[in-house]
């Protein structure tokens, strides 16, 4: 994974303000990850994607992540501070191709990982069971009842909510959480953390930031945007303290 630079990122969320969350994923990884296309980026199990988002966002913020929540109980605000580490993530190895297989009674399922190409099929499918049943059978590769061959479509909503579980078990990436506790009011839980929304709000924060500073600097000195965005941070910031 490389690195980007200023403009490239500055580029990226500009395109992504119109996109779909997943696409603005993809679009971020196909920069990091030139050795792989965006075809094979989209394939990856929805875990290995975030993993990588992850390493992504360390190049660009560091380890450290801040966030603000509201505890479900007295819905006092927490500021979060947290580190990539608790994640405690397996190494990135893509499993795009790997097949899983559950039996329950007289299914059997043969299937695979959901991936970013299976949430975007699904994105626009607004009833929640016929979006679950749709991924079920992007991701079904064989289903059996007592040997024989079946539709994925024949499967009992008991089966495919079997699959869908093992799924979660298998890729527990998929679903990264972090354990909260409320100083207020003793309230625990665990609350899901979307690197997907995070690390876009990180962006947009730091573009916003960006273009500001491109906005003084070329007032003051007459400067073009691609000259200020390739100057280092610190040196940014040298001439806008000259500026005042």
């Amino acid at each position: 994974m490389r690195a980007l630079t200023a403009s490239e990122l500055l580029n990226v969320w500009e395109r992504g303000g119109a996109r779909a969350p997943v696409d603005r994923a993809l679009d971020l990884l196909t920069l990091a990850c030139p050795e792989s296309s965006r075809e094979q980026l989209a394939q990856l199990p929805i875990g290995e994607r975030d993993a990588r988002l992850l390493a992504l966002r360390e190049t660009l913020f560091g380890a450290r992540l801040t966030a603000v929540t509201a505890c479900p109980n007295c819905r006092d605000n927490l500021e979060l501070t947290f580190d990539h580490a608790q994640f405690n993530l397996a190494p990135m190895v893509a499993r795009a191709e790997e097949t899983f297989a559950l039996t329950d009674g007289n299914w059997r399922v043969l299937f695979r990982l959901p991936n970013s190409a299976d949430v975007l099929a699904i994105a626009r499918t607004t009833d929640e069971r016929a979006a679950r049943r749709m991924l079920f059978e992007r991701c079904a590769q064989e289903t059996l009842c007592d040997g024989a061959p079946r539709l994925a479509s024949q499967v009992p909503d008991a089966v495919m909510n079997a699959v869908a579980a093992q799924m979660m078990v298998s890729d527990p990436q998929a679903d990264l959480r972090i354990a909260l506790a409320c100083p207020a009011c003793a309230h625990e839980w665990s609350a899901v953390f979307d690197i997907v929304f995070f690390l876009w709000t990180e962006i947009t924060a730091w573009a916003t930031r960006l273009l500001r500073e491109v906005h003084q600097l070329a007032s003051a000195y007459g400067w073009r945007e691609a000259d200020i965005v390739a100057l280092s941070p610190r040196r940014r910031q040298s001439y806008l303290e000259l500026i005042g």
